[in-house]
């Protein structure tokens, strides 16, 4: 093949198989042997953060992406993304619909992905100099130049509509503080309060998990990719389980259809009821 046409990544290397070029015989990821070395040695963690990160993480550093991860992987029902992969799951829409449909709602600035970009910028840039964060908090749009992204309308990694920081929130940035090896996560536990003094309003999940990207030396947009990503677990378990439930018990559906010659509504197993 012509070099005109050879793709370029310092990511992914192959070794095409002698009687197929369209076959790997060989691949590394940042110069290891994935399925002659990785995939013996490594735990998933380990290899994702090798892939976006670019070098093997410390035992510290992969048991944070883990724990981010756990903390990450379900936002649950009261979450927008979650309640779309939802809406989708009810309604019969294939599997990968109720995917694209939680990554287009946790894309967004308010809790999702680009609300992460933001703040991993704002650490990148501004540390842990907490007159700067107050100044950076109380008017986040400095600077900003026109985008497809319009201006965001709170401070970047809190909760616009809490009252107060909810006990998991708090449970999550104490033990990821505990176990980080870097000192935003530490920081940011020591000044959740009076950040929160400041905006008048709580410290979000997605506030969280800037500050643990910032410590294990993820940039802002790999943090936003990794972000998308690992919450969407929940979200798939979710549109699946109402999948099987069906509409009939679905809020918003239930109460407002009427079936002509209904066949029945079979057995739905035991479930927890949340007030959205």
């Amino acid at each position: 093949m012509s070099g005109k046409y050879v793709y370029q990544s310092s990511i992914w290397k192959e070794e095409p198989e002698a009687d197929n070029p369209f076959a790997a015989r060989v691949s590394y990821c940042r110069g290891y042997d994935v399925y002659g070395d990785v995939l013996k040695k490594a735990s998933w963690f380990e290899y994702i953060y090798l892939m976006f990160a670019g070098d093997k993480p410390s035992t510290q550093q992969a048991m944070l992406l883990e724990k981010l991860a756990i903390a990450l992987a379900n936002p649950g029902p009261r979450e927008a993304s979650v309640r779309a992969a939802m809406n989708s799951g009810v309604a019969g829409s294939r599997n990968a619909a109720s995917l694209m449909a939680a990554l287009a709602v946790g894309a967004g600035q308010y809790g999702g992905g680009h609300e992460v970009f933001i703040s991993v910028n704002a650490w990148e840039t501004l540390g842990t100099d907490l007159d700067a964060w107050k100044q950076f908090l109380t008017n986040p749009n400095q600077g900003y130049e026109e985008d497809i992204w319009l201006p965001i309308e709170h401070a970047p990694g809190f909760d616009p509509n809490g009252e107060s920081c909810p006990l998991p929130l708090k449970q999550t940035l104490e033990h990821l503080a505990e176990i980080s090896s870097g000192n935003t996560l530490r920081w940011l536990l020591e000044q959740r309060e009076t950040l929160e003094a400041h905006v008048g309003y709580p410290l979000a999940m997605s506030g969280i998990a800037a500050a643990a990207f910032h410590d294990l030396g993820i940039g802002s947009h790999q943090a936003s990719m990794l972000h998308l990503m690992l919450r969407l677990p929940g979200a798939a378990a979710h549109a699946l389980e109402q999948r099987e439930l069906g509409w009939k018990t679905f809020p918003y559906y239930g109460d407002s259809i009427t079936l002509k010659n209904d066949p029945g509504f079979r057995d739905a197993p035991d479930v927890s009821e949340f007030n959205l």
